[in-house]
């Protein structure tokens, strides 16, 4: 079977140096936090082109805490994109904020802009753009709109680490971003891990606070700073106990540990080659797939798409997948439930055609393998299969 993706063969191009990462951590002694995790973050950051990063468990604690960052909870609204993902919109309830969802564009199947100044409200505290597949969405217009309402832009990269918008790279265009590094991501771990990037100083230290536990000089700083409050420093006595142990918000233990640290510092700097293979993949699936039955990807002209996935739509997408399996090629749906369908917002009131593209999409969606180790063989195997596809 070709696999639409495989961690295995990533691992395999880099084995005596993952192996070596991995080791001198468990040699050490020191798992959680420490040099190791700050190493990854300043290097996570500058590659980003961003002041700061804060690595945490998992890229859904990533939107959680950033959503908590900026002050949001009860009461409050964040626009997100109706095709994504169930963590962006999960994040916004998980923090007591309702999710509002706008449709997607029909060629990038990004957040739609047109969709958005429509979507706001008094409630209205911030904005998820979705990078999804990895292509940016239009961020210049997302940002102008957001901020005109005094929005925060919060940007999930979860699939998108690395790809650029008008020459910029994904985790700098916004207030803060999120990014996962599930094993199977362009940039991914050997288990779950996340991380935070931001500019501000401000959201870094409660970043800092809220994955561990809202504790230290950070959960004091902004704690004051969420509830209007001067805050002094020099006040802050913690009698020389270990400040982890004095607590100024309801936090999460999430952080990334030390070997995930350690494991992605050796994976980064081949980050961009990756993606570079993968754009040379789509582009031969660009060039040789003719099979008029299937909609290939768009990629918009100000954006460096990373293809996470190769996404195309097809009017019979069951009976494709069951062709391709006979074939011995994978094919996966990213994503077959459009958010406003989900039963988990069904109290959201929204219906099936509110939001037609992201429908679409969801029912005719597929993806075929990619990923850097294709061989060439392969590719020829998987266009062969689908443009002999018939209905």
């Amino acid at each position: 079977m070709i696999p639409v993706m495989n961690v295995q063969r990533q691992y395999m191009s880099l084995q005596e140096e993952l192996d070596n990462a991995a080791l001198e951590v468990l040699h050490s002694g020191g798992y959680i936090l420490g040099p190791k995790v700050q190493a990854f973050e300043q290097q996570f950051a500058q590659y980003c082109g961003a002041k700061y990063a804060v690595g945490v468990g998992n890229g859904t604690d990533a939107l959680v805490i950033a959503l908590l960052a900026c002050g949001i909870g009860a009461g409050d609204e964040v626009i997100t994109t109706a095709m994504t993902f169930v963590s962006t919109a999960e994040a916004i309830a998980q923090v007591g904020a309702t999710p509002v969802f706008v449709d997607i564009t029909p060629d990038t199947y990004t957040m739609d802009p047109a969709q958005l100044e429509a979507a706001f409200s008094e409630r209205t505290k911030a904005v998820i753009p979705v990078h999804i597949y990895g292509q940016a969405a239009d961020m210049d217009e997302i940002n102008r709109i957001a901020h005109a309402h005094n929005a925060y832009v919060i940007e999930d990269c979860a699939q998108a680490a690395g790809a650029r918008y008008k020459g910029r790279r994904t985790c700098s265009l916004g207030d803060v971003a999120c990014v996962s590094f599930f094993p199977t991501k362009n940039l991914g771990a050997a288990g779950d891990a996340g991380i935070i990037v931001t500019d501000s100083e401000d959201l870094y230290k409660a970043a800092q606070a809220f994955r561990v536990h809202g504790s230290g000089l950070n959960g004091a700083y902004t704690y004051a700073r969420l509830n209007g409050l001067d805050y002094d420093e020099s006040r802050i006595d913690f009698h020389g106990n270990l400040p982890k142990y004095y607590n100024y918000l309801v936090g999460f233990n999430s952080r990334i540990d030390a070997l995930q640290a350690s494991l992605l510092a050796v994976k980064l700097p081949h980050l961009d080659a990756w993606n570079d293979r993968r754009r040379e993949i789509a582009a031969i699936y660009d060039e040789r797939i003719t099979n008029p039955l299937f909609t290939k990807p768009v990629v918009a002209e100000y954006n460096e798409h990373i293809f996470y996935v190769y996404p195309m739509k097809v009017n019979n997408r069951a009976s494709f997948r069951a062709y391709m399996e006979e074939r011995g090629i994978a094919t996966g749906v990213y994503f077959p439930v459009p958010m406003h369908e989900q039963q988990c917002f069904s109290g959201l009131g929204y219906k099936h055609g509110d939001f037609p593209v992201a429908e679409d999409l969801a029912e005719h969606g597929v993806t075929i393998p990619m990923f850097p180790e294709l061989t060439q063989d392969e590719i020829n195997t998987v266009i062969d299969a689908v443009n002999a596809y018939s209905e």
